[in-house]
């Protein structure tokens, strides 16, 4: 059972009828472009999971929820369900390449309903392709299954008070730097940071090859950024939710198990122009 990081090997070792692989490719600057590249080819037997329409609840976004806030129980569930999954069955998520659009975010929504053996494929799909492996074009057919799933609520931070009221916790900000100081934005309507917020880039958890780095050499990092804090006393943002999944992948698959997630991250602190706002380098 894997439940963090998965290799390309390791998968291609499966057995299909013992894994559910989901292709998360997302463009930012083009909703329908992962869909797109799922259809030219894709690892066989992957369905294809929306940012947008599966992993996220874009209907929800005038609630001050975020860019992509979370789908709803049943709806995420009615997901899962038409996917065919079953407890206790691996699921390897994958998208480009480094996990952050939006392979994570899958991982991460699984493991809020109490599933373990999710993983995240290393390299992702440039991995997939540069070692050789197959590829196709055939939307596989899987029998369905009836699920019903809750979040844990002890996982998630979705009230912006309490966020914005942390004292002994570490909130922890994914974006690159330039966006976290406010020198620039390219997608939010306020640049800068939630006041109190460290940083530490999302980027920073690959090695030029588009894999992870080592597990070891993560947790030393990490431990850089929050020092003598427990990592349950750490809570991940980003813009919208979805790139902070990728640091608390990181930081389990370095041995840092515990940390939180705050939804709805920058884009949802601000969707209020009376919570404050920071553009220094904190």
């Amino acid at each position: 059972m894997k439940n963090t990081l998965i290799s390309v090997d390791e998968l291609a070792a499966l057995s299909p009828g013992d894994v559910l692989i989901a292709d998360c490719r997302h463009d930012l600057s083009d909703a329908d472009k992962g869909e797109r590249d799922y259809r030219e080819g894709h690892i066989p037997g992957a369905v294809f999971a929306s940012l947008d329409r599966d992993l996220s609840d874009l209907s929800r976004v005038p609630l001050g929820l975020g860019r992509h806030p979370l789908p709803l129980e049943e709806n995420f569930s009615a997901l899962l369900g038409r996917w065919g999954w079953r407890p206790g069955l691996q699921v390897v998520c994958y998208d480009a390449g480094n996990g952050a659009l939006a392979a994570s975010r899958l991982w991460w929504l699984l493991r809020l309903t109490g599933a373990r053996e999710v993983a995240v494929l290393d390299g992702g799909y440039a991995a997939w392709t540069a070692a050789g492996k197959p590829v196709s074009q055939e939307t596989p057919r899987r029998e369905a299954t009836q699920v019903a799933l809750h979040y844990d609520a002890n996982q998630v931070l979705l009230d912006h008070a309490v966020v914005g009221g942390l004292k002994t916790d570490l909130l922890l900000d994914a974006r690159a730097t330039p966006r976290y100081r406010g020198e620039v934005e390219p997608l939010d309507r306020v640049p800068g940071h939630v006041p109190g917020a460290a940083n530490r880039p999302f980027t920073d958890n690959m090695q030029a090859d588009g894999r992870f780095k080592p597990a070891d050499v993560l947790r030393q990092e990490f431990l850089a950024v929050i020092g003598n804090r427990q990592p349950d006393h750490v809570v991940h943002m980003c813009g919208s939710g979805v790139t902070a999944c990728h640091n608390q992948l990181a930081m389990e698959y370095a041995g840092l198990a515990g940390s939180r997630l705050y939804a709805p991250s920058w884009s949802g602190w601000i969707s209020d122009p009376s919570r404050p706002v920071e553009t220094s380098a904190g």
